[in-house]
């Protein structure tokens, strides 16, 4: 039986890089992305990424399964000064569910487009990451994916994908998008 990987992708531009290194290592039968992700407000933000990792999935020729969970109010709770507290609860939630249903569903072994950017906290990823293979007893793909950041981010372009200005969470969007999430 070939490796299986299971590659949690947050957005498209953010997976083009660990895709053209991955499926070359993998084959693109042998891995498979999830895009899980319900940090991402507001729901057209949200619809709009979900659509750009399927296109970049699609280019390289490999299913991606999407959910569509949001869990609004599970960011509301937190404000914008417990930065650090909502990030590794982001991180934790997500790569959480990523290496559980890597586990369940026969995959050898997981990772995720997260550790391509320079504004991810790498070393808690890592960290997290490597906790959860041993909790659900399979293996943490890792590769060091920022030095082709850029190259990634001109890849995205050359397919035109949505290139967006925030990680995702409300906390972190432009002031007026953030203000139509919160006093709805």
């Amino acid at each position: 039986m070939s490796d299986r990987l299971l590659l949690h992708v947050c957005c498209g531009p953010c997976s083009m890089h660990p895709l053209s290194v991955l499926v070359n290592e993998y084959g693109a039968d042998n891995i498979t992305g999830l895009f899980y992700n319900p940090n991402i407000h507001p729901k057209e933000e949200f619809s709009k990424r979900r659509e750009n990792a399927l296109i970049a999935a699609d280019h390289y020729g490999i299913n991606l399964v999407t959910s569509d969970d949001l869990m609004l109010d599970k960011w509301r709770k937190y404000g914008p000064v417990e930065n650090k507290l909502r990030c590794m609860m982001c991180y934790d939630l997500r790569l959480e569910y990523a290496a559980k249903y890597a586990a369940s569903n026969g995959y050898n072994a997981f990772s995720t487009t997260l550790l391509v950017s320079p504004w991810q906290d790498h070393q808690y990823i890592i960290d997290k990451c490597n906790a959860l293979a041993e909790k659900y007893g399979i293996r943490f793909h890792y590769e060091d994916y920022r030095t082709g950041y850029r190259q990634g981010q001109e890849m995205a372009k050359a397919i035109d994908l949505y290139r967006q200005k925030f990680c995702g969470c409300m906390w972190s969007a432009p002031a007026a998008i953030r203000e139509s999430i919160i006093l709805p």
